[in-house]
């Protein structure tokens, strides 16, 4: 009799084991099964706000590049706007310098080449004595700005004259610049002027001195 209990008790307890077991499997399962949706759904709540997240991203950058366009427009119109400005005020100043413009040239009558001879006559400077005479080669010559005078001896220039013609008169003038020792100021006055022979006088001023010469020009012949 305490045999077959004893036999009862065991298989009581293993079949009360085995459905322990299945239960606890299920509840397992279960408990799996729950924690797989929710992660399944986590990742779709994920994926989701990842999407609307790259889709406002999206619309952000395309109204960031909209506005950079509209800029790079507003920039060219202006630039562009500028530029026709610039041509404007380009074209306006060119056609008032054009019509500024004065073609400057010594007249054909003067122009070219005299031989020239200078004589001192008035002198209280050491370097000028009264009767003093030389001869050199004249050229009244000019370019685009201004008229000017070459007084060439054996072929080396020895002196350039800035020079003015009005009122039927040459006036022609060479200084020293300031950084120079000795302070040179010539003056040339040639007012009696003929087809071939030009006369006047020119002026020297040296420091504290001053000197006085005739001068007379015949048109060298060609």
């Amino acid at each position: 009799m305490a045999i077959k209990l004893a036999i009862i008790f065991i298989f009581l307890y293993s079949f009360i084991s085995r459905k322990l077991d299945l239960a606890v499997s299920f509840l397992i399962f279960r408990q799996q099964r729950t924690s797989m949706k929710n992660l399944i759904f986590l990742n779709l709540l994920l994926l989701l706000l990842v999407n609307c997240n790259n889709k406002d991203k999206t619309k952000e950058l395309a109204l960031k590049e909209q506005q950079l366009l509209e800029k790079e427009k507003l920039f060219a119109q202006k630039e562009a706007e500028y530029n026709a400005l610039l041509k404007m005020r380009d074209s306006i100043f060119n056609t008032q310098h054009a019509d500024s413009i004065k073609i400057i040239k010594w007249p054909d009558s003067i122009a070219g080449s005299w031989t020239g001879k200078v004589v001192c006559t008035e002198s209280n400077c050491s370097d000028y004595v009264v009767g003093d005479q030389r001869t050199d080669i004249w050229e009244f010559a000019s370019d685009s700005i201004q008229l000017f005078t070459k007084i060439i001896n054996n072929n080396n220039l020895v002196r350039s004259y800035s020079g003015n013609f009005e009122n039927n008169e040459i006036r022609l003038n060479f200084k020293t610049d300031s950084t120079a020792k000795k302070k040179v100021d010539m003056n040339v006055l040639l007012n009696d002027i003929s087809a071939d022979k030009i006369r006047g006088t020119r002026t020297i001023a040296v420091d504290n001195c001053m000197a006085k010469f005739s001068v007379e020009l015949i048109r060298s012949k060609k």
